[in-house]
């Protein structure tokens, strides 16, 4: 957040809706009346679009509104907006583009009568239908069909500073829209239009991936950084980034039984309200099992839950949970648990945070899973880093709620535990569980371990496990005469000498 004003200062500036509430809340309440604001990016990215939600906002506000448009027709604009359930049909529109007469006569000037000439009609047709009409608001679709006609930069930023003050002291709100090369929509210098207008708004299309960013909002401020921009059947949708926000709540550490006896004496009881808990390992070693477990536990001493899947559907959940004993059907029925499965690449993570957080204040869950951090990364649009600070976020807006996170990750190593974590997210992690294979006598058995623990006691030892149909995750003994396993290399016998608690408060 920057550019903060005082309430003093902000009481006596009047908002205006985007018509996009989300957007709004990017800009810090809205436009400010009598403003001009610039929305710039790539083609493609839904200038034009987000115009026309600022438009139909003002006619559901009864006001007066005009569209300059110099690019499509007044039909093909009206046509596409209504595919887009935006109806702006009571709406004056001016067209400051060539009609067809431009291409069938032949008319010719020098080059100064040329611009000159279309400069002063630009602007008297602009003058006249916003005394005529006198408008709250204005989209002017695109800003550069007046750049066009100006003999020289000078002269076009005189015609801006002109229109600007022009249209603020007639209290008209105004968005003005500009097509960039995608070489410049990442570039954060501005030019003459950018800084005379009082707030911009950047659009990114990359690799199919929707963005949209608010750099500057004089006035008001706004929220930095980028944020999540979907095109739907009904316009545009804006996910901002979720962002914790710092409560006076006293952290409870209220255990929460996995119920499965031995896997709680792993963790020095169970897990605790408001951690993030990540059961780490290689493929196939059994980490949805172990959640499912976990989910399953909570759920049989009178809690709730919310399960995200991104690397199978839920049938294939709900089959090899039961397969396993474990009753995913009747705790669904119930309504105790709650799976979603994520499609690959149709949300942004602010599109699955705001989501998650929409459920979480529908059902109150006791916790969260998501199985697993590859399929996150893989299903949602964005970068490896970025969905790492999105996940980040949640998880702490859901640990302020008081709420057991539980996130399944894989390792890239068969044996031996590497890392902890994949790509560095171990600093996410109040708890991690890793499983892992060993090599023992020349046969391949699983170990389970709990290797980080913020708060109290845990068992240090590495036990066996197996996954077993009808019985789900059974931990065995520890691997009291065996040393190795965290390294992956072989192991051998060794005399009993273990330590059976570690504090790491």
């Amino acid at each position: 957040m920057s550019d903060n004003t005082s309430d003093t200062a902000t009481e006596e500036i009047e908002l205006v809706a985007s018509g996009i509430p989300e957007l709004d809340e990017l800009l810090n309440g809205g436009y400010i009346r009598g403003r001009t604001y610039l929305v710039q990016g790539a083609s493609g990215t839904g200038k034009s679009l987000l115009g026309q939600h600022f438009l139909r906002a003002g006619l559901d506000a009864d006001e007066t509104v005009v569209y300059i448009h110099g690019e499509e027709s007044k039909d093909d604009i009206l046509v596409n907006a209504a595919r887009l359930d935006i109806d702006i049909r009571d709406a004056e529109f001016l067209d400051i583009g060539p009609g067809t007469d431009f291409f069938a006569e032949d008319k010719s000037y020098n080059l100064v009568e040329a611009t000159e000439v279309e400069s002063e009609q630009f602007t008297q047709d602009i003058k006249h239908v916003i005394e005529d009409v006198d408008p709250a608001r204005i989209l002017i679709d695109p800003i550069t069909q007046l750049q066009y006609v100006e003999r020289d930069q000078y002269q076009y930023r005189k015609r801006l500073q002109s229109l600007i003050r022009f249209l603020r002291d007639r209290q008209v709100t105004t968005v003005a829209t500009r097509t960039l090369d995608r070489e410049r929509t990442r570039e954060t210098t501005h030019d003459d239009f950018e800084s005379l207008s009082d707030g911009v708004i950047n659009l990114y299309l990359d690799e199919h991936e929707r963005r949209i960013a608010v750099p500057k909002h004089r006035g008001l401020g706004q929220v930095d950084g980028t944020h999540g921009l979907e095109i739907r059947e009904h316009g545009i949708e804006v996910y901002p980034q979720t962002i914790p926000k710092h409560d006076n709540r006293t952290f409870d550490p209220e255990l929460i039984s996995t119920g499965q006896g031995p896997l709680d004496g792993l963790l020095g009881g169970g897990i605790e309200r408001g951690t993030v808990s990540f059961i780490s390992g290689p493929t196939g070693i059994g980490k949805s099992t172990t959640g499912a477990q976990i989910l399953s536990g909570i759920v049989e001493d009178g809690g709730t839950a919310l399960g995200y899947l991104f690397e199978e559907s839920i049938d294939q959940f709900v089959h090899r949970s039961e397969t396993l004993g474990l009753p995913i059907s009747e705790m669904r029925a119930q309504e105790s648990l709650w799976l979603t499965e994520t499609e690959p690449l149709v949300r942004s993570a602010e599109e699955f945070d705001q989501h998650v957080l929409n459920q979480v204040d529908e059902h109150a869950p006791d916790a969260v899973f998501i199985d697993g951090l590859s399929g996150y990364k893989i299903s949602l649009q964005g970068d490896d880093q970025r969905l790492i600070r999105r996940l980040h976020g949640l998880t702490r807006v859901l640990k302020n709620r008081g709420i057991a996170v539980i996130i399944t990750d894989e390792a890239d190593r068969l044996t031996g535990i590497p890392e902890a974590t994949s790509t560095n997210t171990s600093y996410i992690a109040d708890n991690i569980v890793f499983l892992s294979y060993v090599e023992v006598d020349g046969e391949l058995d699983r170990a389970i371990g709990v290797v980080k623990k913020r708060l109290g006691d845990f068992d240090s030892r590495f036990h066996r496990f197996a996954i077993e149909s009808g019985e789900g995750l059974v931990i065995e003994g520890p691997f009291d005469t065996v040393r190795g396993i965290m390294q992956g290399s072989s192991t051998h016998p060794v005399p009993d000498e273990s330590h059976r608690t570690t504090d790491q408060s």
